[in-house]
């Protein structure tokens, strides 16, 4: 009986540093040979493993694989119909995410062709739990490539929820580009901070429209965010293309291993059915006693106190998918309509569709040093299994803030 055989798309499995890159056809615009490319796949089984590469080349060329410090060539000939080439054989593969390096050593044209897939076979090959982004269903290779987002939704018995408070530590070297450490979300939208390039990071605040559309121009005039007011320095905007609505930012040069405070809430206007939604950040290292203000959104057609409350750790960039971000989220209170705080202790950790299918399973979360944490990607695999019930332990000291002197 063969072994069985998997296929592995570099359109949503794989990086590539200058000199190449990932395209909807794979690995793209392949001219460097010191252009090195990484796949990634999960080993559910130790054994060994056959590999070929799916290529179209446009010259005969000189391909190198390795894995576990191993290499061997291939030589790619473009006059072969099948345009699949056997690399060679592993063994003593481990169970865990398995790096494959491909990185060109001759050509004969400007460019090495396009390499579309790995095909992997062996006694360490499942087709059932070898794991990686198999397919572009619903966009798949794309949402693959950002890799998984956590979330932890935490449990409350408050139903009159007016404001929530929570904070965020980004430990050093887990603030990689394309990093939303979303703090306070809750049913309406979301409240935290980004990394958006090496130069710029922002506070956030979103609250979607009552209307369901990707396209924020075409949400009707009666069904619209309005901004009530902004802080100082606050960018406001709308958002598109997961759900739309109104968007305020704040860019601000947050640090890691600092923390940073986070205050939401959430106002029914039960006369006119709105509800008037407040964000409001804090930054001890700069002024210990202020609240500054992000935005406060006026929400149609709901008048609510604040609902499912929760937090997630999300890449938003697929070229930033392979390196590992990681948060602790702590000291989570309610404070409900009559001025009582309740400590939040209780969370369940959940994840995206990228998780669920099992494309991606590099994601963790749990409690470490009495506080809530969150990681993703970079395909480690200290794996949490998802729906896990967490309980931090409680600090027992609600937050001193006087709302009447909140700008």
């Amino acid at each position: 009986m063969s072994d069985p055989k998997v296929t592995v798309p570099m359109q949503g499995n794989a990086w590539c540093n200058k000199g190449g890159s990932i395209t909807q056809n794979g690995l793209d615009d392949w001219t460097a040979p010191d252009a090195v490319c990484k796949a990634y796949v999960y080993i559910s089984k130790s054994g060994s493993l056959k590999v070929s590469i799916k290529m179209n080349a446009t010259g005969k060329s000189t391909i190198k694989i390795t894995i576990l410090q191993k290499s061997l060539e291939v030589k790619v000939d473009p006059n072969n119909i099948s345009k699949e080439f056997y690399v060679g054989e592993w063994t003593n593969i481990p169970i865990g995410y398995l790096t494959i390096q491909i990185q060109g050593v001759k050509k004969a044209t400007d460019n090495f062709g396009v390499l579309s897939s790995l095909v992997l076979t062996g006694s360490s090959i499942s087709t059932q739990d070898t794991l990686f982004v198999k397919d572009n269903v619903d966009e798949m290779f794309h949402f693959g490539r950002r890799g998984p987002s956590v979330h932890l939704g935490f449990e409350t018995s408050k139903t009159d929820v007016e404001w929530f408070y929570s904070e965020v530590t980004v430990p050093t070297g887990y603030d990689v580009i394309g990093s939303y450490f979303m703090v306070n979300g809750f049913s309406e939208g979301y409240f935290g901070m980004q990394v958006n390039s090496e130069t710029e990071r922002r506070v956030l605040f979103s609250v979607w429209s009552p209307f369901t559309t990707d396209d924020p121009s075409k949400i009707p005039k009666d069904q619209k965010i309005l901004t009530i007011k902004k802080g100082k320095n606050v960018t406001i905007g709308q958002f598109g293309n997961e759900g739309s609505g109104g968007q305020s930012y704040l860019v601000y040069p947050w640090k890691a291993n600092q923390t940073y405070k986070f205050l939401l809430g959430a106002k029914p206007q039960k006369s006119t059915n709105t509800t008037i939604f407040t964000a409001y950040f804090k930054d001890d290292s700069v002024k210990p006693d202020k609240w500054n203000l992000i935005a406060s959104f006026q929400r149609p057609k709901l008048a609510t106190y604040l609902n499912g409350n929760y937090s997630f750790l999300e890449n938003f960039e697929p070229d930033q998918g392979d390196k590992t971000r990681m948060a602790y989220y702590d000291n989570q209170w309610v404070c409900d309509s009559k001025g009582s705080w309740t400590e939040i202790t209780e969370a369940t950790l959940t994840a995206d569709t990228t998780a669920r299918k099992k494309y991606r399973v590099d994601y963790s979360g749990g409690i470490v040093n009495n506080k809530f944490f969150m990681k993703n990607c970079g395909f480690f695999c200290d794996n949490t299994k998802l729906d896990t019930k967490l309980k931090r332990p409680p600090k027992g000291k609600a937050p001193a803030i006087v709302f009447k002197d909140l700008e």
